[in-house]
């Protein structure tokens, strides 16, 4: 009797372990089903949102650099006109007090208005190719490559 109850106890036992053992595979396999889905969802994020997100930043920031750089090169360009301005405007003030006369000071002013007004419409022009340039290359790397 006692190899009997021995018996059962280790069959017991036996079947014990075989069903945590099942329940431990169970487990381990659900686990590691998790993991690959997870997995799965990460790359799947990574390429639906942060990838492109990442390109977008990177274009904006390219286009933040070309923003810059175009405002500095106007900046500079409308710099260089108001200095030829006040070279001219000099030039022509030390000309109409030279001047000998009221009629040569009436003359050497209307030279100085009329090639003013066409400098400035020059210098419009300029400025104005210039801001549509660096519009266009600003924009350039958010259609290009980056946002879409």
């Amino acid at each position: 009797m006692a190899d009997d109850f021995k018996q059962a106890v280790d069959d017991g036992a036996n079947a014990s372990k075989a069903a945590t053992d099942r329940a431990a595979d169970a487990a381990k396999g659900a686990a590691d089903a998790m993991r690959e889905n997870a997995g799965k969802a990460r790359d799947a994020f990574s390429e639906k949102v942060v990838d492109p997100a990442r390109r977008a930043g990177e274009a904006m920031k390219e286009s933040g650099g070309k923003i810059a750089e175009g405002g500095a090169t106007i900046g500079k360009a409308m710099i260089d006109q108001a200095e030829q301005n006040a070279r001219e405007a000099f030039a022509a003030m030390r000309e109409a007090a030279s001047a000998s006369d009221l009629t040569q000071v009436m003359k050497i002013q209307g030279d100085y208005l009329r090639e003013q007004s066409q400098r400035s419409m020059s210098q419009a022009r300029e400025i104005g190719e210039l801001i549509m340039k660096f519009g266009k290359d600003a924009v350039a790397p958010l259609q290009g490559g980056g946002i879409k």
